[in-house]
């Protein structure tokens, strides 16, 4: 599979503009969310590639979100990385759990993004 299009969800504008950056500076397409229920709306009606998804954010967190994602059979194949803060082994293993493609630490390195986006 090629990335052509990427959804990054992130409810800290300055992180959404971070991922957003990185994803654009490797000529990619962008569709951003700041909450858990734009970014399945987005994910349905944009169907992208790949998505990198916060895990706390206030409405529905990133784990709840890829259970919604998972249900739809137009959406569970799309490849999610989660970009947290929550990144000891438990919330590691949860993440994986729960379906995840890969996972990226925050603050956020712009090569850790880059190598989760040439995994697909």
């Amino acid at each position: 599979m090629t990335v052509r299009k990427v959804l990054c969800v992130d409810d800290s504008a300055a992180e959404l503009g971070m991922i957003k950056q990185i994803v654009l500076n490797a000529n990619l397409n962008v569709v951003t969310a700041t909450n858990g229920k734009d970014a399945i709306l987005l994910a349905k009606n944009e169907m992208p590639d790949l998505i990198f998804l916060d895990i706390v954010m206030t409405d529905m967190d990133g784990f709840a979100v890829l259970r919604e994602l998972h249900q739809y059979p137009a959406t569970k194949h799309i490849p999610v990385v989660f970009v947290s803060s929550k990144s000891q082994k438990a919330d590691l293993a949860w993440a994986k759990m729960q379906g995840a493609n890969g996972f990226v630490p925050k603050p956020v390195n712009e090569q850790a993004i880059l190598d989760e986006i040439g995994k697909f």
